[in-house]
């Protein structure tokens, strides 16, 4: 009997043991109720059998209530909702810099009051306050276009260093899940609890996919291997270390596509290791997003858009001249080779001239002639080709003859034209025409430039002055040491070209073969394999790509095809990139304000013997072609988020806020709907897994009632004991 007694005793003690147990997770439920992350843990009890034999009770497991289903559905959603904030911030900056088109001091208003006050200019065109402010709207719209680059480039660089940052977190989410799964196996194998190691382990997850997109599974040890979407390892036995050297500083030529940025790597830094392009989701995607493609492309907007206007300003001011003309005039062109390269004058007709006259103080013709006359005069061909130097020249030894004997005519150090009359008495314009006879109609003339002297034209541009940047309202003083193309959709394949660069030192290497169906990284790749002169990259805008073609040096270089017509197809040219942080309005007429062409070389055949050239001091011929020129629609090319667009200046500009815009409102909305996703999933998720007190004060109940019985239980064996004790003598 007593055996039987020592039976029973062991297996209430069974009941009183699993009894504590449970209570002791109950209570551990309810001091949790709080901790996010913290699963319910649920007691599961079995019979313990020995020999065959029931013997009273024992905790099999302890097990976690969670929907791994949803969980994943969870850290999905948390990835793509945390991608869409992390640029809200970014664009709320944007929209604080940029304004709404109709606030008074937005991007789109300053560039209306600029063409506004090139309209009040033609009522008064020798006001000085007109002219004034002409000028300081010119320079409000150059300062909104640098603050505008400036914030752009600004914001990039805080991306790139959040996207270090959250580098390092990753690195240490990784180890930390790899510390657990150490931890979660080795307690496990010895039958201890590790349901808390689960849910620590799971808390981590959560952060590491707020942070980048992730895959996961649970091997049957409970070791978690974790991935990210295209299948780069994370976490597993051999860790996955992520690296990412933060930029110092970020300008328009620097991207990650061009390598001035570096990628972020998983491994050896080598570009099969390079994830950059392959985040889909987390905080790491918006940041990059936004570095790589949402900010350069507004970028590209406000570039192309600022040599649009310089381009359209500076060729409207070209044809014009203040009174009574110009004793100075330096060009914006760069020549890497004047004593070579050559222009031809009106290629196509060989009809069209420039006339080039000196007025005195007055406004009247002191000496004319034209470019055809004086260089046929002076031995070279009817028309070209000349040599820029050549040209120089020759007009250095007419001025001198005309009244201007110590005038300097030459190509400085820099590389541009650059005239000098050296006599306060007179001053000098030009005058395009139709004709060399006197009094042609005033036209743009036809320059052909040959760049590579090879005899055949490279580049057509229209204005004698327009062509040299003789008289140019805005500068910006970069040198033409990067070259793309147009935006590139599709699949680019190109013809058979042979292409040839040159700077200042000459031809660049040999002529590079481009093979028929060569595509732009395969371009890149040739000149990067064959030229240490020059770096070629394909890089991201609008809804393709650009080949863009830099110097290392920083040199003035030319481009150009001695076969086929690949540059015409790729439509490449000296790059807008960086134009919007460099345009201003040129020095000497920031500082006189009366140097704005307003007036043009004007002809009168009833003044002397068969007409006179001459200048008004009242003339408004300049200024209205001007006011036209800002108000008329201009053919603008894709850039950026733009697509090709045919409108004003001030309605491109309100086509760029309107777009940033847009965007910014379409992330909110996308964050918001992402976010009720999220939260409905994370709600439904803590449902599930969270703690429930009343549950747990029943659960509680029920385990202490059954520690009470089992307690009477072993009071009831006790007296049974003694009553045995007692009867043995």
């Amino acid at each position: 009997m007593a055996g039987d007694i020592t039976l029973a005793l062991r297996t209430v003690q069974s009941g009183l043991l699993a009894s504590q147990s449970a209570l002791n997770t109950v209570a551990n439920n309810i001091s949790n109720v709080n901790t996010p992350a913290y699963s319910r843990k649920i007691v599961n009890l079995e019979t313990r059998v020995i020999a065959g034999t029931g013997a009273g009770v024992q905790i099999s497991d302890i097990t976690r209530q969670v929907d791994e289903g949803l969980l994943r559905s969870m850290r999905r959603e948390s990835s793509t909702l945390q991608g869409f904030d992390s640029q809200i911030s970014i664009y709320d900056r944007l929209q604080d810099l940029f304004g709404a088109p109709a606030d008074n001091n937005s991007f789109a208003h300053i560039t209306q009051d600029f063409a506004t006050a090139a309209e009040m200019l033609v009522v008064s065109p020798n006001r000085f306050i007109e002219q004034s402010n002409l000028v300081r709207w010119a320079q409000q719209l150059t300062e909104s276009l640098h603050a505008m680059t400036a914030t752009i480039q600004e914001l990039r660089l805080q991306a790139d260093i959040a996207i270090g940052e959250h580098t390092d977190r990753i690195n240490k989410l990784i180890v930390r899940i790899g510390d657990l799964n150490d931890s979660l196996i080795a307690n496990s194998t010895t039958g201890r609890d590790v349901s808390d190691f689960r849910d620590q382990r799971d808390a981590v997850v959560d952060e590491l996919a707020s942070l980048i997109d992730i895959r996961y599974f649970t091997r049957s040890d409970g070791d978690v291997v974790v991935y990210t979407t295209n299948g780069r390892t994370l976490v597993d036995k051999i860790p996955g270390v992520l690296s990412h050297d933060v930029a110092s500083t970020t300008a328009e030529t620097m991207s990650h596509a061009g390598g001035q940025i570096d990628g972020l790597y998983i491994g050896d830094k080598i570009a099969g290791n390079d994830l950059t392009n392959s985040i889909r989701g987390g905080k790491l995607k918006g940041l990059i997003e936004a570095r790589d493609q949402v900010l350069p492309k507004l970028q590209s907007e406000l570039d192309h858009f600022a040599a649009m206007i310089r381009d359209t300003v500076n060729q409207v001011h070209n044809r014009g001249v203040p009174f009574p003309g110009l004793q100075s005039m330096t060009g914006t062109r760069t020549f890497v080779e004047p004593a070579s390269q050559t222009i031809k004058l009106d290629p196509t007709s060989a009809v069209d001239d420039v006339t080039i006259a000196l007025f005195n103080s007055t406004g009247d013709q002191s000496a004319v002639t034209t470019l055809n006359t004086i260089m046929v005069a002076a031995g070279f061909a009817n028309y070209g080709a000349w040599k820029i130097n050549d040209v120089a020249s020759t007009l250095q030894s007419w001025l001198q003859a005309n009244g201007a004997a110590t005038a300097t005519v030459a190509v400085n150090a820099l590389g541009k034209f650059a005239i000098n009359l050296s006599q306060p008495s007179l001053g000098l314009a030009f005058r395009d025409q139709t004709a060399s006879a006197n009094g042609s109609t005033h036209q743009d003339a036809e320059i052909g430039f040959d760049a590579n002297f090879d005899g055949t034209v490279d580049a057509t541009v229209y204005g004698f002055s327009n062509f040299f940047g003789l008289n140019d309202f805005f500068t910006d003083n970069l040198a033409d040491n990067i070259h793309e193309s147009d935006v590139i959709t599709g699949t680019f394949s190109s013809g058979a070209a042979t292409l040839v660069f040159r700077d200042s030192n000459a031809q660049i290497g040999a002529s590079l073969i481009v093979p028929a169906g060569t595509s732009l990284q395969g371009i890149a790749d040739l000149i990067n394999n064959n030229y240490t002169k020059l770096t070629a990259a394909v890089v991201p805008d609008g809804a393709g790509n650009r080949l863009r073609i830099a110097h290392a040096n920083g040199s003035s270089f030319t481009i150009t095809q001695s076969a086929g017509s690949l540059l015409g197809t790729l439509g490449m040219h000296v790059s807008d990139i960086r134009t919007a942080s460099a345009l201003a309005v040129r020095d000497d007429i920031v500082l006189t304000p009366s140097l704005i062409s307003r007036g043009t070389v004007q002809w009168n055949p009833d003044l002397g013997a068969a007409g006179l050239y001459y200048t008004s001091l009242g003339d408004d011929s300049a200024a209205l072609m001007l006011a036209q020129a800002l108000n008329t629609n201009v053919a603008f090319k894709t850039a950026g988020h733009l697509g090709a667009l045919t409108t004003s200046f001030s309605g491109y500009a309100t086509q760029v806020l309107a777009e940033n815009s847009n965007r910014a409102d379409n992330n909110a909305s996308d964050a918001e709907l992402s976010k009720l996703l999220f939260d409905s999933l994370k709600t439904k998720s803590d449902n599930v897994r969270g703690v429930n007190l009343d549950e747990e004060m029943s659960s509680l109940l029920l385990f202490q009632q059954s520690y009470a019985a089992a307690a009477r239980v072993v009071s009831v064996i006790q007296r049974m004991f003694d009553a045995l004790n007692a009867i043995i003598p």
